[in-house]
């Protein structure tokens, strides 16, 4: 979540497999229960964590290319001025995503980065509607209409745009469509991404260390592990979810997505204490019911094409 990815392309697969399934839910599961390795790392700033999932995630990344034989793609795109440009442009539309993320989490605003992950479906149909011109059914309308007056709740209630949730939003909507967009496939564009942002990570990550402010081997076994971690809780969920989403339709992996901020929400209530007032309630409520009108037309499909 995002750490949650783009929805494959409308065709990509034909139907379900249980193996599909089971590699999306691991993938969302493990996005899922995330806060909870982040909250383990809110002593450190969020640009530093940021640095160490970049460089710890590369030689992830890189091994499953190998493995699956797909490293030729990689030295193509960096060979191809077009797709390095692209590939900046959605490093760093990345890298400011997880960046928010990671600060909300630490700085006990887990809810707004769950409220986040729950408007993005919705974002994501609007930016179709106003980037590529695809039209908007009645539901779909309505279901951003909700969206929008939840918003407006918050902010009247805070007295401010809920700047965390319209973060993670928009960052990961133009992310999603950039990536759509880019001729790779997501495993070796997600190993092309973290290279892009590898000699500015590990720049920081010594700059840190020269000052003596760093917290990589500074002592605490327990900060090594978590940041040398952060490659694993980085890549491996998104490997994972790659393979599943190829297996699966489009509007299985569209209601599947709920998941991962479902558990962040129930984390951020019942594990971190977060305060979830009336006013929250009430936009929440209308926010999943926005979920609820946009995936009914979905799951109506999905028992047509059974039928």
């Amino acid at each position: 979540m995002s750490e949650t990815p783009a929805l494959p392309r409308p065709g990509a697969t034909t139907g379900d497999s249980l193996s599909g399934f089971l590699y999306a839910l691991t993938a969302y599961l493990l996005w899922g229960f995330l806060p909870l390795y982040m909250k383990a790392l809110a002593h450190i700033p969020p640009i530093e964590v940021i640095a160490h999932r970049v460089v710890w995630s590369l030689p992830i990344a890189l091994a499953v290319l190998v493995w699956m034989g797909r490293t030729g793609d990689l030295k193509a795109a960096l060979s191809s001025p077009r797709m390095l440009g692209m590939g900046a442009m959605t490093a760093a539309l990345i890298s400011v995503n997880w960046g928010i993320y990671v600060w909300a989490i630490g700085s006990g605003h887990a809810l707004d980065a769950a409220l986040g992950y729950y408007i993005n479906p919705l974002f994501s149909i609007f930016l179709g509607a106003i980037l590529l011109g695809e039209r908007m059914g009645r539901t779909q309308m309505a279901a951003i209409a909700l969206a929008v007056v939840a918003v407006g709740i918050l902010t009247w209630e805070a007295g401010r745009l809920p700047v965390v949730a319209l973060g993670l939003t928009l960052t990961w909507g133009f992310y999603a469509y950039l990536k759509r967009r880019l001729p790779i496939g997501p495993n070796q564009g997600f190993t092309l991404e973290v290279l892009i942002l590898l000699i500015p990570a590990v720049a920081y990550i010594g700059w840190l260390q020269a000052q003596g402010t760093g917290h990589f081997l500074e002592g605490v076994t327990w900060d090594n592990a978590l940041l040398l971690g952060c490659g694993i809780v980085t890549a491996v969920p998104l490997m994972i979810y790659a393979n599943g989403a190829k297996r699966l339709t489009l509007s299985t992996i569209a209601i599947m997505q709920y998941i991962a901020p479902t558990l962040i929400f129930l984390t951020a209530v019942f594990i971190f204490g977060e305060p979830f007032s009336g006013v929250k309630l009430i936009a929440f409520s209308l926010i999943w019911t926005a979920l609820v009108i946009y995936s009914l037309p979905l799951l109506a499909g999905r028992l047509r094409a059974k039928g």
